[in-house]
């Protein structure tokens, strides 16, 4: 397995951003795989893979880099550069696009773990990459970034709140079940890859989701950045398969099932409000309603109030999900 060395202060310091090119990057990852997690990634494939796949045909060169670029166990690194706080898609591009040709073609032979093919020796390959992802960024992403920006917020809030109540363990072992988990001794399993660890100690230790659900990665900046790339919390992701039991749209109406259903991750009312697209005055009557009724509690972590179900909420989603109609979510939602 792979894993990180890094202190107590680094791990104090470290944070959750978003990051419009890992968003993007995991958008050209699963266009590269070509088969959707949920209902929701089925859709937006079915809408860009066709023309995708129509573009790369067309450029022959491109397509070989992408095929060298995304290897079994190693991305190429010029291709995912750490993300920086608060950083636009432009400038973040900008960075994969200013890699020396010579750094591109070496990321290339340890993706591939051999040597480069004779149709990828040349220079333009960091142009080629940025060109595609502005691509990937422009007709697949940006159209509906105003509400997978505010999914990726909705998660940074919840894992954060979740490091208030339980820790940073608890929160770096929810990352990518399975492949993250904090090892103890100060060290944190980053995948399950034979590689030499990395002593990090010192340097800016980011988080950063993304909403595609298979798709996850580590990036750096030798010494100075390194990056955890996780996919959001599934019931975030997932607008199109997200359902309301039918038997508890009946008892609470299925506006109010529906956030009810929701809050198995620990959202603010704005999230909800983004997420379900009801209205702030609907959403919180209907928050103020589960509350009173004990199905839901709130707790402050930092500036936002958050709302999550309690024990009795669970048991009321849980028997509901026995039944076998369930009814849509409340109307008004945007597409994934």
């Amino acid at each position: 397995m792979g894993w990180w060395q890094l202190n107590a202060d680094t791990l104090a310091r470290s944070r959750f951003v978003i990051s419009p090119l890992a968003e993007t990057f995991a958008c050209l990852k699963l266009l590269h795989a070509g088969e959707g997690a949920h209902p929701g990634e089925q859709k937006w494939l079915r809408a860009h893979l066709p023309a995708y796949r129509a573009w790369l045909a067309a450029e022959p060169v491109t397509a070989q880099l992408v095929r060298a670029g995304l290897g079994r166990e190693w991305i190429a690194d010029f291709l995912t550069p750490a993300p920086r706080e608060g950083e636009a898609f432009a400038r973040e591009v900008a960075r994969v696009r200013s890699v020396a040709p010579a750094a591109a073609r070496a990321h290339l032979r340890t993706s591939l773990a051999g040597p480069l093919p004779a149709g990828l020796d040349r220079d333009d390959l960091p142009e080629r990459a940025a060109v595609l992802l502005e691509r990937v960024w422009e007709e697949t992403v940006r159209p509906y970034w105003g509400r997978r920006r505010r999914v990726l917020e909705a998660d940074v809030v919840g894992r954060t709140a979740q490091v208030s109540r339980g820790g940073w363990v608890s929160a770096l072992d929810s990352l990518r079940p399975g492949r993250t988990r904090w090892l103890g001794e100060n060290r944190l399993q980053i995948n399950l890859h034979e590689y030499p660890p990395r002593e990090i100690s010192g340097a800016e230790m980011l988080f950063v989701p993304v909403t595609p659900q298979r798709h996850g990665w580590v990036a750096w900046e030798d010494g100075e950045r390194y990056a955890v790339v996780y996919p959001c919390a599934g019931v975030l992701a997932d607008d199109a398969g997200r359902t309301v039991p039918a038997s508890l749209g009946a008892l609470l109406g299925a506006a109010r099932a529906a956030v009810l259903v929701l809050l198995d991750s620990p959202l603010s009312t704005s999230h909800v409000t983004a997420v379900t697209g009801q209205g702030l005055g609907s959403v919180g009557r209907h928050l103020k309603v589960l509350r009173e009724a004990g199905l839901v509690e709130r707790r402050r972590a930092g500036r936002s109030v958050l709302y999550t179900r309690t024990a009795a909420g669970d048991v009321l989603v849980e028997a509901g999900q026995g039944g076998r109609h369930p009814a849509g979510l409340a109307s008004g939602h945007d597409d994934y």
